[in-house]
């Protein structure tokens, strides 16, 4: 980039003290826009500084409004990371790009699911995450852990405008009159997976959950040729899935800004784990090799192509491969971590 872009440019987007390619930080400047439990996160982060105002930065989680009007200006190092795509949704708006060419109305396609599988009368929806660290090439992550989200009010058709029935957010269930804070309306993903294996066998939910990575992987490979890709970026997706009574998985939408506000103490510590593990794969720091299959709860499911754990049915002398995902499966993530990072620069291994 020339000086003059440079100096123009947004001042906290670059770093006075450049670090070599793959060398350890051992402080990193951030930014948060956000007052939740990233903020958190970010906050007791071993070597982490918070800058205010306009100070220069390495890291930025911001949010969608500060990313369109200042990404296009900001002049950025190698090893700066900011939390979103340029162009991180599609919502039908018209790019600069596109001013002059012919208009075309856009429209989404809808269907209400009528026959939900149901849990005690009740009607839930999936909520699970899916790290993206680059689009050219497709490099995407999947976390082992999730939730299940629970309406409050039995189900049932004749009351289509009950939002309490029919609706699984939390925003929207906790104004529920009888809604209780403390149980709330949440199963981990574990617990969800152990009921259904045990009512369905492990073979039939075996099948679910490839059907539901399928859905990550197809949706990101749509949008992968109109995201703009920038080694600077990368996107925590909160994706919502929606089980028939066949369990045939539905994808509801994908959220590229989920909710990162705890409802619970319970959910605060699945949120905390998740958001410590994307930053442990966007490594500021410089503790990875980059050849990773796992880091934490995040299991690499996607890397220019479909990836496979390193032992599985090949050991038995089957050539059939499986697939890294492991979807609401036993999460020894503290274990795995401790094994496979670094030191914070300046810290020895304990």
């Amino acid at each position: 980039m020339s000086k003059s872009k440079q100096t123009a440019g947004y001042k906290g987007a670059y770093s006075s003290q450049k670090k070599k390619e793959g060398e350890g930080r051992s402080c990193i400047r951030y930014r948060c826009g956000l007052t939740n439990t990233i903020q958190d996160v970010l906050n007791q982060r071993p070597g982490w500084v918070e800058v205010k105002d306009d100070g220069d930065w390495d890291f930025n989680w911001c949010d969608v409004g500060w990313l369109r009007e200042n990404f296009d200006h900001s002049y950025m190092e190698e090893h700066v990371r900011i939390c979103h795509f340029r162009n991180h949704y599609e919502d039908g708006s018209r790019s600069e790009e596109q001013k002059d060419e012919a208009q075309v109305e856009s429209y989404v396609a809808q269907r209400y699911i009528e026959n939900p599988y149901l849990i005690a009368g009740r009607k839930f929806d999936l909520r699970v995450y899916v790290l993206v660290t680059s689009y050219i090439p497709l490099k995407a992550w999947l976390y082992r852990d999730g939730f299940a989200r629970f309406s409050n009010t039995r189900f049932s058709l004749s009351s289509i405008d009950d939002q309490y029935v029919h609706l699984t957010n939390v925003a929207v269930q906790k104004t529920a009159p009888d809604y209780d804070p403390e149980k709330g309306c949440k199963w981990l993903m574990q617990q969800l997976r152990q009921y259904l294996t045990a009512k369905h066998g492990f073979e039939t939910v075996q099948t679910l959950f490839k059907e539901i990575d399928n859905i990550f992987i197809r949706s990101l490979l749509s949008v992968q040729k109109t995201i703009i890709n920038d080694k600077h970026c990368f996107e925590l997706y909160g994706y919502d899935i929606l089980l028939d009574q066949d369990l045939k998985p539905w994808l509801i939408e994908v959220n590229a800004s989920p909710s990162l506000t705890a409802s619970s103490q319970e959910d605060y510590d699945l949120k905390y784990r998740l958001l410590e593990d994307t930053l442990h794969i966007v490594d500021m720091e410089g503790r990875l090799t980059g050849k990773e299959k796992r880091v934490g709860g995040f299991d690499l499911m996607w890397n220019d192509g479909p990836v496979y754990t390193d032992v599985g049915l090949e050991t038995l002398g089957s050539s059939c491969l499986v697939a890294n995902t492991h979807l609401g499966c036993v999460n020894d993530r503290q274990k795995q971590l401790q094994q496979l990072l670094k030191p914070f620069p300046g810290q020895k291994r304990t």
